[in-house]
């Protein structure tokens, strides 16, 4: 399989479960070393958050996030996603997260890579 590589990479939600706080407005900000992802994110309902996550040898994250939101709350969670090249070279991720805080409920979300503005 050929590696992706996420450095430098931006994504915008286009999907999320009720039970999330990620939507159409909150950018991330991937940068990359080796297997190793990081990442920082914010918008819409997230004033600021950040995530670790790990590239398995089927291209997919495992990811352990953190973030406050607009009402003040910090949030953290972890996450799998699948990545997925679009037609047009783009990348999509297919994610299943859940909270390991509050209500520790389930969801699923999409996110997209934006080209650069």
């Amino acid at each position: 399989m050929n590696r992706i590589n996420y450095h430098n990479k931006r994504f915008r939600a286009v999907s999320n479960s009720e039970k999330g706080e990620v939507d159409g407005e909150t950018v991330f900000h991937y940068t990359q070393e080796g297997d190793m992802v990081s990442g920082t994110y914010r918008g819409g309902s997230i004033r600021f958050g950040t995530l670790i996550a790990r590239i398995d040898d089927k291209g997919e994250l495992h990811m352990r996030y953190q973030h406050m939101n607009q009402s003040g709350e910090l949030m953290t969670g972890k996450c799998r996603s699948v990545p997925e090249v679009l037609p047009h070279g783009r990348l999509r991720l297919k994610e299943q997260w859940q909270w390991t805080c509050g209500d520790f409920s389930k969801g699923e979300s999409l996110i997209e890579e934006i080209q650069s503005e």
